[in-house]
This record gives structure tokens, C-alpha cells and sequence, in this order.
């Protein structure tokens, strides 16, 4: 007798398994805890086989009767249902196991451990955000530029030109990665060059008028925010190296003694270990901080923590509260500062300039530099820089820009 819609829903659950019949194969088993079962009895090539449709009532009897009539056409042409269902799940794992996300993330847990942290958080996020919402679940062979193109147009819609170039770079990484691994043919990004308006370059504010640094500097003494910020605000000028080398330093990477702050590989843009002499200007403001900080690992802790360091918004939100907007002056811009004054008045050298930038210097024999290169060279620069930047705050002459003829 067939089964009916009432007969699944009023079965009741017994000691042992039991089955309602349908016909032709097809049944539903009731299982001591109380679940339903709708199977399908066939044979092939000789065996009996058994498969699985799914629960009622997730499953109608309509459905599964539909089920059963697929499963018979395929055995009346020769085709095993149960293989089918296995090539299907094996097809559907590989495609999850190759969309576009889990490759990214693994693309990203591969490489991310060789960039600066700030870098590495900055680029999942821009995935997190603009990319996996729309394609992530995609297969990353089949992806097409178009749909990627729709992605960086939604960037683009909300103003952020820029953001949308740098994230069709970071795609562009993941799909060369995909064809390196075999999960992918080719990088569709190539195919969309010209197809964004290009990004205004911009640059960070920086201060570079010496009447101005004057001003600032006067500005920095004068800053009534918290301890720890204030001297992150004397010492950025001064030390120039990049803001998130700044607010994390350690104590255990300072030598007040030997005037000197080694800051290891792993927390370097270029991931060299770069080594900052440190004027007596510098090593007297860090005496003084570490009376205050000395039994945190930071130097510059989090106002609600020892245990993290502070914000890296934290130098930018005190400059814009002494008045400074983000268009005159930003914690990287100490950089541009210094790079310049020291080139055009204090005319030293630009590679003993450069190195202590932690950019890429090369000898004439295209070696990089070490860590100590032109040591004593850069302490005599460092201690003359902050020589410098007091003669400024005191109001002593003021050399301008040396301007070259146009």
C-alpha cells in the first residue's frame, strides 16, 4: 500500500527501526529517537544498493518521490545514483575548498607573516569588506573580470578610488597565487587595466617650512593631552622612523646607556632589523618616561593598559587637538620632515640620510647596507638634528628652504 502524507506525519518512533513503504524502492524509516528517513532500495549491476533522500518533513513525499524517479532513470541508463550523489559531494567539496575567500586566506596566512602588522591587518580587512561579500563564495578558476569589476565599483561609488585600485592589486596577488597552486588558469585582473579612472596620488601632510616646524615644535611643549602621547609627540620628530615603529617599541629594545634603540626585523617595514642612535635630547625624555612606563613591555602603553601599546591614531588625534588638520601635518609627515631639512639646510649626506630612514640603500655593489652602517656617521647626524630642532624651538635664526632654480 503506498504511503501517504498522514502516515508520515502520525509515525510514531518504536524500540527498533521500522519503514513505512512507498513502492518501487522507496521508503521512509522511523528511527528509535524519533527521526525520518526517506530511503531508496535499488540494484546495480547485480548489488543492492541503499540511499538516502534526505528527513521528513524537510523532504515532502512529493519531493522524494521525484527523488526516486531520477534515481530509476539512472539505473535504466546504467548509471549508479549512489556514485552520482559521491561525485556531487566530492565536486562540492572541491569548489568550497577553491572559492575565492579560502584561497585568499590562505594566500594571506602564507605571506602575511613577512609584512608589517598594520599591513597585514589593513589587507584582510579590505577583503573582509569589499570583496568577499560579492564573490568570495565563487570558485576562484571561474571568476570573471566583470564580476570582479563590480566589486571595485562599489568602492569606487562611495568615493574611495584609491582604496579600489590598491584592492584590485591585493586580488590580483590572490589569483596569481590561485594559478601557482593550480585552482586557477589565469589572473582576470590583467584584463581590467584602464577600467578604474586613475587614483589621484596623494601625499602624506608634512611640514618641511623650518618657520613652521618652529611653530609645531613650540606647539608639541605646549600639549596639555597625556604624558605618554606628549613625549610619543616630542620624540616622533626627532627619531623620524615610521609611527607604528614608534608606539611599539619595547623597553627591551632601548639601551639608555648606550643611547641607542635596536628595533628587530619582524616589526620593520623591510623586515631588517634597523638600529636608532639616540640623541641626549631622546635619551633624556625616555629617562623620564620610564619612570612613568618602565614597568610596562611598551614604551608607550595604552592609556587603559600596560599590557597593549597606544592607539596608532593616538600622535594623529594629538596633532588635529592642537589645531593641526590632517591636510597640514601626520605622524608619518615627521618622516618628510626630517628627510628634507636635513638634505636642504643641514646638507647631509642623503644616503647616510636615507639609511637611517630604514629605506632600501644599496653600495655601489647593489648590497644592501646593515644595520650599522655609517653608525657613526648617522649618531653625529642624529645628535645635530636634535640640536637643530631645539636651535628652531628657541627661536634662534631660522635657515629657510634652499630653492632650486627653475
Amino acid at each position: 500500500m503506498s504511503m501517504t502524507d498522514t502516515k508520515a506525519r502520525n509515525a510514531k518512533p518504536k524500540q527498533k527501526p521500522y519503514k513505512l513503504t512507498d513502492g518501487e524502492g522507496l521508503f521512509l524509516q522511523i528511527t528509535p529517537t524519533g527521526g525520518k528517513w526517506w530511503r531508496f532500495k535499488y540494484r546495480f549491476e547485480g548489488k543492492e544498493k541503499l540511499i538516502s533522500f534526505g528527513t521528513y518533513p524537510e523532504v515532502s513525499l512529493s519531493d522524494a518521490r521525484d527523488k526516486r524517479a531520477d534515481a530509476r532513470k539512472q539505473v535504466a541508463a546504467g548509471i549508479d545514483p549512489g556514485e552520482v550523489r559521491k561525485a556531487q559531494k566530492v565536486a562540492k567539496t572541491a569548489q568550497a575548498e577553491n572559492c575565492f575567500e579560502v584561497v585568499a586566506r590562505e594566500w594571506h596566512v602564507k605571506f602575511s607573516p613577512t609584512w608589517a602588522a598594520s599591513h597585514a591587518n589593513t589587507t584582510i580587512k579590505r577583503l573582509e569588506r569589499d570583496v568577499f561579500p560579492w564573490i568570495g563564495g565563487r570558485c576562484i578558476g571561474e571568476i570573471k573580470a566583470f564580476e570582479l569589476l563590480a566589486a571595485l565599483r562599489r568602492i569606487e561609488s562611495r568615493g574611495a578610488l584609491e582604496t579600489a585600485h590598491r584592492v584590485r592589486t591585493i586580488a590580483g596577488q590572490v589569483f596569481r597565487y590561485a594559478v601557482a597552486t593550480g585552482r586557477a588558469d589565469r589572473d582576470p585582473t590583467a584584463d581590467l587595466k584602464g577600467a578604474l579612472p586613475p587614483a589621484q596620488k596623494s601625499h602624506l601632510a608634512a611640514m618641511t617650512e623650518p618657520a613652521k616646524v618652529a611653530q609645531l615644535l613650540r606647539a608639541i611643549d605646549g600639549y596639555e593631552g597625556g604624558f605618554v602621547v606628549k613625549c610619543a609627540l616630542r620624540l616622533a620628530p626627532m627619531l623620524f622612523v615610521r609611527p607604528g615603529e614608534l608606539r611599539q617599541a619595547e623597553w627591551a629594545e632601548i639601551d639608555l646607556d648606550a643611547g641607542q634603540w635596536n628595533i628587530p626585523a619582524e616589526r620593520m617595514k623591510m623586515k631588517q632589523p634597523h638600529l636608532v642612535p639616540l640623541s641626549i635630547q631622546a635619551v633624556e625624555i625616555l629617562r623620564e618616561l620610564q619612570a612613568f612606563t618602565g614597568a610596562s613591555r611598551y614604551v608607550f602603553p595604552c592609556g587603559r593598559s600596560f599590557a597593549r601599546p597606544m592607539s596608532n591614531n593616538a600622535v594623529n588625534a594629538a596633532l588635529r587637538r592642537m589645531g593641526y588638520g590632517k591636510e597640514e601635518m601626520t605622524g608619518h609627515g615627521f618622516r618628510a620632515m626630517a628627510r628634507t631639512i636635513l638634505d636642504e639646510v643641514l646638507q647631509v649626506r642623503p644616503d647616510f640620510i636615507e639609511h637611517q630612514l630604514a629605506h632600501a640603500v644599496r653600495d655601489p655593489n647593489g648590497r644592501a647596507y646593515n644595520r650599522t652602517a655609517h653608525l657613526a656617521e648617522r649618531k653625529k647626524m642624529m645628535q645635530q638634528w636634535a640640536d637643530y630642532l631645539d636651535r628652531l624651538k628657541s627661536d634662534a635664526k631660522i635657515v629657510p628652504l634652499r630653492r632650486q632654480a627653475g
